[in-house]
């Protein structure tokens, strides 16, 4: 599922826990966006700008992060196992509690 600009950003500022698994958000603007517990289940969010945004407790197992811009982002808690995050940007980025298990990481080594 490709969303436009304006359909993102009517998602975006919903009250409730987006439910976007399988979803192509490559290249898509999400500075600053609040996604606290979303459901990215194998989403592509390849080159996608999420500098800032707040995907604490989000499911993104199995998504497409290569490229992405993860700079300043809270990931607390979120589920990255088996994603591929290859030339992905993490600094400063909030990763406690966060599972990596089978991630492809920044590197292109496979976290264990």
């Amino acid at each position: 599922m490709q969303f436009t600009e304006e359909k993102l950003a009517e998602l975006l500022n919903r009250p409730t826990i987006l439910n976007l698994p399988y979803s192509d958000l490559t290249a898509a603007d999400l500075r600053g966006a609040n996604m606290k517990g979303a459901n990215l289940f194998k989403a592509n969010l390849e080159n996608a700008d999420l500098e800032g945004a707040d995907l604490s407790g989000a499911t993104l197992y199995k998504a497409n992060l290569i490229g992405a811009n993860l700079t300043d982002t809270n990931l607390t808690g979120v589920n990255l196992g088996s994603a591929n995050l290859e030339r992905a940007h993490l600094e400063g980025a909030n990763l406690k509690n966060t599972k990596f298990k089978g991630a492809i990481m920044p590197d292109g080594t496979v976290h264990k």
